[in-house]
């Protein structure tokens, strides 16, 4: 059935204000759960997004839910803010009481009242409109910190030859925003290191691949072989664009020590959005391998403000 046109101008309320509540499209180092897609999966109505530019697409979202699926609508609003709170709180751009009142004005106008979306206890918890939460703390050169997040972008449009290098030098300049001292490629006789790098006392050599594939068991224990023969406090950081496929982090760890400990591109994307300090990174990282064996945990699992 067609909408009234009280519903319709409801309907362009709310668009305007769940705008800025999830990306059209996760970005690839995202949670790919948190997007307008995704919630509209988890409401039942995954088929009614058409994509495209977001502002159309959220309002024939909303619109085709209340013509075809009207049962689905308080859900779908629902599924959209709960993503939403964990989606902004990452940004650091946490959801204010006064968008979410607007969100229950439209609502209602429509003919629905979300209960828990009322919930004063829930509306009081939200920041007021113009306040905001503390800046994460970033390294000690915040200005190159941030021209790092689009040189990691710029690194993916490179050709295959060219991109080798380009992310020794990335990971050179990440190192040197951080005040960690790096060094850059050296060789000794018949072995290929990366580069080496500082956290106070502790030192790393760096094994570095952007390849399309991800890396297995067998780099893991060249590498950690490499580390090995170096002086026993020596340490060693994989970093791997690709990530870790998880049998090879399986193989690698199983029944076996580690002093290394590993990276992908994900936690770089954490590092150069301000997320993450990179010295507090490979500091959980190291407590985390201590403690578990593991060479790999992805930084989303330790901390708490990344989704």
């Amino acid at each position: 059935m067609a909408l009234s046109s009280i519903e319709t101008q409801a309907v362009a309320d709310l668009t305007d204000v769940l705008y800025s509540f999830l990306p059209g499209k996760p970005h690839p180092y995202g949670n790919q759960r948190l997007s307008f897609p995704a919630a509209a999966a988890d409401a039942g109505v995954g088929p009614l997004w058409d994509g495209g530019s977001k502002s159309p697409a959220i309002a024939m979202l909303l619109r085709r839910t209340l013509t075809e699926r009207r049962g689905n609508f308080c859900t779908l609003i629902t599924c959209i803010v709960n993503a939403a709170i964990i989606y902004r709180r990452g940004k650091r751009e946490p959801i204010t009481r006064t968008e979410m009142e607007k969100v229950n004005g439209a609502v209602q106008r429509i003919g629905f009242k979300i209960p828990e979306l009322w919930d004063e206890n829930f509306l009081s918890s939200l920041v007021q409109a113009g306040a905001s939460e503390p800046s994460p703390k970033v390294g000690s050169n915040s200005a190159a910190v941030a021209q790092l997040k689009t040189d990691l972008l710029d690194l993916a449009k490179m050709s295959a030859q060219e991109r080798g290098y380009a992310f020794e030098r990335f990971l050179n300049h990440l190192f040197e925003a951080f005040q960690m001292t790096p060094r850059t490629p050296f060789r000794n006789r018949g072995e290929q290191i990366d580069g080496s790098f500082a956290d106070e006392r502790d030192y790393y050599l760096l094994e570095a691949k952007w390849q399309a594939e991800k890396v297995g068991v067998a780099d893991l224990r060249s590498f950690l072989g490499a580390v090995e023969s170096k002086a026993e406090w020596s340490r060693g950081c994989f970093v791997s664009y690709s990530g870790f496929s998880e049998d090879g982090l399986y193989a690698f760890g199983k029944g076996r020590s580690t002093r290394i400990i590993c990276i992908d591109a994900t936690d770089l994307w954490h590092v150069v959005d301000g997320k993450v300090d990179l010295r507090e990174l490979i500091r959980k990282k190291i407590r985390h391998a201590a403690e578990h064996g593991e060479a790999f945990v992805p930084a989303r699992d330790l901390f708490t403000n990344i989704i």
